[in-house]
């Protein structure tokens, strides 16, 4: 249970894109609000769904309103890791190989439906994701700035897909699901306007460098040492549960805190409160976190976080 309320504020200029963003995906205000907030905190994003519920939608909505320059590939079984970085082809008229950039060569590149794609294709991603930059044939050639990944991914359960390896996962900040909408939202959806529709009318309402102020921001939001020893405390909790195969990294913790820091930003405050750590930690944790027994009550999100007391 959350201590205290959490708040909406209106001392940002996110909130108009929020607002906005909101009228696309429809009764999904906390999924599209974490989604900002990831890419806030300067991290990539995994949405994982069943086809159908807006998982691309909500992408490209993000991108539009931040205007960012946006590609979206479709990964397949067969696809290479050239496919995604570039190669270097030969050019007969010059007598030498010019590189060509592949799709991650953009500010947010989509990557549907990540697990489709076999391992060896998908950790063509890792450095990108990780350094934002691509190494190829021995010259390491940097990324655009900004540099996102939102991925999506069907559930691992469906006929076609690769589970995503522990070290890829770790490079996504959060992940999220969008879920069927509600009884309202999808009345909404049967009968109004093609959502494609609606995002082709939405203008940008961020720069990329606006976009980057804000991120800077983000980084300066104050976190007090009585809250730093908060998430250490949940850091150590989960590591001491025998129901999960391992704890949470430092790695984990730095996330937490990050993201942490973007929900803060969002609601117009300059400081961090433990209700920011307990709003994202499921997005942050839930995927570094495997247990031992799928059915384990103890090692869910919120079991956790019940256990742990609040400064």
């Amino acid at each position: 249970m959350l201590h205290g309320s959490l708040k909406r504020g209106h001392g940002t200029r996110m909130q108009p894109l929020l607002e906005t963003a909101e009228t696309v995906i429809l009764g999904k205000s906390g999924q599209v609000r974490l989604a900002v907030a990831c890419l806030l905190a300067e991290g990539h994003l995994l949405i994982e769904d069943l086809p159908g519920v807006g998982k691309t939608t909500l992408a490209h909505t993000i991108g539009r309103l931040l205007g960012l320059e946006f590609r979206r590939l479709q990964f397949t079984s067969d696809m290479l890791p050239a496919d995604v970085v570039g190669a270097s082809i030969y050019d007969r008229h010059r007598a030498r190989f010019d590189f060509h950039p592949g799709p991650v060569f953009t500010q947010l590149l989509l990557a549907d439906e990540v697990n489709r794609a076999t391992p060896r294709t998908q950790s063509a991603l890792l450095e990108a994701m990780e350094e934002r930059q691509v190494t190829t044939e021995g010259e390491t050639r940097p990324l655009p700035t900004p540099f996102f990944v939102v991925a999506t991914q069907n559930p691992e359960n469906q006929v076609g897909t690769f589970p995503l390896p522990e070290s890829q996962l770790d490079r996504f900040l959060m992940r999220i699901s969008i879920g069927y909408p509600d009884s309202q939202a999808e009345r909404q959806l049967l009968a109004g306007e093609d959502r494609r529709h609606v995002l082709a009318d939405t203008p940008a309402l961020l720069s990329p460098e606006a976009l980057q102020q804000e991120q800077a921001q983000v980084r300066d939001v104050h976190a007090s040492d009585a809250l730093v020893a908060y998430v250490q405390s949940i850091l150590a909790h989960t590591r001491s549960i025998p129901d999960l195969q391992h704890g949470l990294s430092p790695r984990a913790g730095q996330a937490l805190l990050r993201a942490a820091r973007a929900w803060a930003h969002l609601d117009g405050r300059d400081a961090v409160l433990p209700e920011d750590v307990q709003a994202v930690f499921p997005s942050v944790a839930g995927h570094r976190l495997q247990a031992r027994n799928t059915a384990a009550e103890a090692a869910s999100p919120e079991t956790l976080l019940a256990a742990v007391p609040v400064p």
